[in-house]
Order: structure tokens, then sequence, then C-alpha cells
């Protein structure tokens, strides 16, 4: 089996990579992106488009909305929403479904959404929390733009590179998961209430097991 893993920055993966490579029997290959969704569309959509991979695995680190999902923990994101993408009129925000550009379940959309309705068979990736996320430019850090985000879309996490990485393998309609570290609440920023070590330890683990499970 061929294996993309996909991350942002090495710092998200670099820990684990050795332990994840000697545990599986899989073929694996990294794939760094860099940070944002156009960078993670534009690599992802060329990897994908060069070398035919089994199943592809966004690893990476988020923020968490949802005060059951506390820094540290591991979850699976199975929709992803994009919640900028779309138009101001006066104070209210409108879709891009709402603008009439696309409709609510036209590919790679469900329901104004991208689901991940068949992920790899893995029992590790089973077990693993099931949450919806959104994808931004501008991560959240103020009261009024985090309970506007909730009450619009009620995300459970953000990242900045999620729903690019499910768009570009719906289209080349590779099985692929993404899968999340939670290394902060989203609040105003405050680095010191930061979890990254536990973050990125919990996420190695549970790679390595996923994959080894595959």
């Amino acid at each position: 089996m061929r294996i993309l893993l996909v991350s942002a920055t090495d710092a998200e993966i670099a820990p684990f990579l050795g332990a994840l490579r000697d545990a599986s029997p899989h073929d694996i290959e990294v794939l760094t992106t860099g940070v944002g969704m156009v960078a993670t569309g534009a690599w992802c959509a060329r990897a994908l488009s060069r070398t035919h991979y089994d199943v592809a695995l966004n690893l990476g680190v988020c923020g968490s909305f949802d005060p059951a999902l506390t820094p540290g923990a591991v979850v699976h994101v199975v929709a992803d929403y994009m919640p900028e993408l779309g138009a101001e009129d006066g104070e209210a925000f409108l879709t891009i479904q709402q603008l009439g550009l696309l409709g609510d379940d036209e590919f790679p959309y469900r329901g104004k959404q991208i689901v991940n309705g068949t992920p790899p068979q893995s029992s590790a990736l089973q077990r693993l929390p099931v949450v919806t996320g959104i994808t931004v430019n501008t991560v959240h850090g103020d009261a009024r733009s985090i309970a506007a985000v909730t009450s619009r879309f009620a995300p459970q996490v953000e990242s900045m590179e999620g729903a690019a990485f499910m768009y570009a393998c719906r289209v080349s309609d590779v099985p692929y998961a993404q899968v999340r570290a939670v290394s902060n609440m989203v609040e105003r920023r405050n680095r010191e209430a930061w979890k990254i070590g536990d973050a990125l330890r919990n996420l190695g683990a549970a790679a390595v097991e996923i994959v080894a499970t595959l």
C-alpha cells in the first residue's frame, strides 16, 4: 500500500515520522505543503496527479471550539467548511451557496460541507472522535468573531489546511482522512495555554496506530 502523509510543517510530523515508518509495512511518502489553504491545495493536487496513492492522511494540529475537546485530544475531521468563502452584505455574511454560485450538494460539497463519507478502513481511525471543522485563512482570536462563526457553522475545531486537503482528495478520488490533535482552545491568543508538545505526542501515537491498522 502506498500512503501519502500530508502535513503543513515539518514540525507537525518530524517528531514521530521515524516511529511511523518503523511500525508500518507500507510505502510511506511525506508531503510538507506549507501553511494555508492555497499552499495545501496546490501541493496536494500536484502530488495526487503525479502518483497513485491508496490512502492519503492529513496530520496536523488544530484549535478547539468544543470544551469537551481539550488540548491533547486527537480527532478525525469528517466534515469541513470554508466559512470565509462568500460575500459581506452589510453586517450579514452570505455563503457561496446563498449567493447562488454553488449548490448545497454540488461536488465536492454535501450540505454545504466537504464530507468524508468513506474514510480508509482502520480500526485505530474508527476509535477517534469524529468532528466537524472549519478551515480558515485567519485563525480566530476575538470573542465577537468566535461567536459569529460558532453561531453560523457550529464547528468543533479549526485549521488552516484541512478543507483544502479534503477537496484535493475528493477531486482525485483518493481515500483519505484528516486527523488532528488539539493544541489550544480557540480564544484570544494565549500561547501560555497551548499544549503543542502534548498534541504532537498524541498525534504521533495515533498516526502510528492508524497506519499499522490500514
